[in-house]
């Protein structure tokens, strides 16, 4: 009983495995196939040109502040309540309309916040922002 003769295990492959070298090359060619056709296949359009040049009017931020008491500044300037409408429908009107930066205190009660957002939604104001201070750890 002899599971192997010495003269299989000595025989020499003289031949190279072409298998794996063709599926490799089988797979490029798809690959290539597939997006040769997207890489010629473009639409000639002519675009419109554009200056890289910064806008030169930026609009000044308008920083509303509402202090522990409920009190407002605009721009650190201490205003009325009744003030504060007419000031923010002049800023609306402005081209281009400046973002207000609201910073409320933390102790202050939110209906003072909510007036004063109100208020600049009712002015027309569209970049409305809150200013916090980061959290200390």
């Amino acid at each position: 009983m002899a599971f192997g003769t010495q003269d299989d295990t000595d025989e020499v492959m003289n031949e190279i495995n072409m298998i794996p070298l063709v599926d490799v090359m089988l797979v490029l060619l798809v690959i290539f196939i597939i997006t040769v056709p997207v890489m010629k296949h473009s639409v000639n359009i002519d675009l419109p040109r554009a200056t890289s040049e910064a806008r030169s009017s930026k609009p000044e931020a308008l920083r509303l502040s509402v202090d522990a008491e409920g009190r407002y500044f605009l721009n650190e300037t201490a205003i009325a309540d009744g003030e504060l409408a007419p000031r923010l429908k002049a800023a609306a009107l402005q081209n281009p309309q400046p973002e207000l930066h609201i910073r409320g205190d933390k102790s202050v009660r939110y209906e003072r916040v909510a007036q004063a957002m109100a208020a600049a939604q009712q002015a027309g104001l569209r970049k409305i922002g809150f200013i916090t201070e980061p959290a200390r750890p």
